[in-house]
């Protein structure tokens, strides 16, 4: 008697078998995302804070033995950055410095908020010609101010900014700057007073692409001085700056007097203002006991012949009033670090914003009365 025809069916998977993958698949998916969450947590903290869980002010002594290397600190790694910025400054200058920071100094740490952004035209009415004008003209020239803290606006341009600033035997001048440090941790504090001392300082403490001298009497853009530092470069020694040449000063009675006059000749060599300029890494490593003028300038610029640097000359980092290329502005040749431009511009900006408030208010009671 044949067999009955057998039917073979396909077996679904069972109940259990499925529950075991889609449980798999979902620790699966739990812990890629904790390791995402993670990473993300490391990595924002190693922007925000890693990079300085150590106050940024630093006091730099020297080796008087001979070698005249960097002996104290508190530096163990140098902070790589794009460019730095040293801005000199003096005991005197308290104002000055709060100026800057109201302006495009960064003023703490952490803080990324903009104290001051660009206002419209729209934004303010204003009659045309006159004071109100040019304070308005004053204000969107040099619409960007960076209030931002050292992170944020380092993170936004390479670049890193601290006030260098010698030593006194005055002992309240040094209790006042003390507190000043304490509070703002923006300083390096050099013993020696010396061009070349800020240059050796600056290169101990920061790994940098340029190395940039500042006084503390001007006026900056560090979004525009960060884009002049990245530029493509042939050469990698360079010398950044407002070129210029000028009389030997041989009278002892003259504020420029040259000691070493009969070395030099009738005129300078070619140099950049005092003010600011930039040298690349580089020249900085390669700077020794070289000689020193008078004038600081003047032994820079000695320096960089001596080095056989390429001069890139920059009219836009000595601008009278801002404009819409200027990177730094001072007024040229009255300014050599005995000007008080950034105040007058710090006036200006204050002004600017009283009336922007009041023409806020006004707006805003005009659209109530219309309602």
């Amino acid at each position: 008697m044949p067999s009955s025809r057998k039917f073979f069916h396909a077996r679904h998977p069972s109940n259990i078998i499925t529950r075991k993958s889609l449980a798999l698949v979902l620790s699966l998916l739990i812990g890629f995302a904790g390791l995402l969450l993670f990473s993300i947590v490391v990595f924002r903290q190693d922007i925000t804070t890693g990079v300085y869980d150590k106050p940024l002010s630093v006091s730099v002594v020297w080796d008087q033995s001979g070698g005249g290397g960097l002996v104290s600190g508190g530096v163990q790694k140098r902070h790589k950055v794009m460019g730095f910025v040293g801005i000199q400054t003096g005991f005197a200058s308290v104002g000055r410095r709060r100026a800057l920071r109201k302006t495009w100094f960064p003023s703490d740490h952490q803080g990324f908020n903009e104290k001051s952004k660009t206002i419209s035209r729209q934004a303010i009415s204003v009659n045309s010609g006159g004071p109100r004008n040019y304070l308005l003209e004053v204000w969107m020239r040099c619409s960007i101010i960076f209030s931002r803290g050292a992170i944020g606006l380092e993170e936004s341009t390479g670049l890193a900014f601290r006030f260098i600033i010698g030593k006194t035997h005055d002992r309240s001048k040094m209790a006042a700057l003390k507190k000043e440090v304490e509070e703002y941790d923006d300083f390096v504090l050099l013993d020696i007073d010396e061009a070349l001392a800020f240059f050796k300082a600056a290169y101990a403490l920061f790994d940098s692409d340029f190395y940039v001298k500042a006084d503390d009497d001007i006026y900056l853009r560090p979004d525009r001085l960060s884009l002049l530092l990245a530029k493509e470069r042939r050469h990698t020694q360079t010398y950044i700056g407002c070129m210029k040449k000028g009389p030997v000063f041989t009278d002892p009675k003259l504020k420029w007097h040259e000691p070493l006059g009969y070395m030099l000749g009738k005129e300078y060599f070619l140099h950049a203002y005092g003010p600011i300029y930039a040298l690349s890494a580089d020249v900085v490593a390669s700077l020794v006991a070289f000689r020193m003028f008078s004038n600081e300038d003047v032994t820079v610029g000695a320096w960089m012949l001596a080095m056989n640097v390429t001069h890139e000359n920059n009219r836009q980092l000595c601008q009278p009033e801002c404009t819409a290329t200027s990177i730094a502005v001072w007024d040229i040749p009255k300014c050599s670090g005995y000007c008080y431009i950034i105040l007058a511009i710090y006036k200006y900006i204050n002004l600017i914003i009283m009336l922007y408030k009041i023409s806020v208010t006004l707006r805003r009671r005009c659209w109530n009365f219309i309602k």
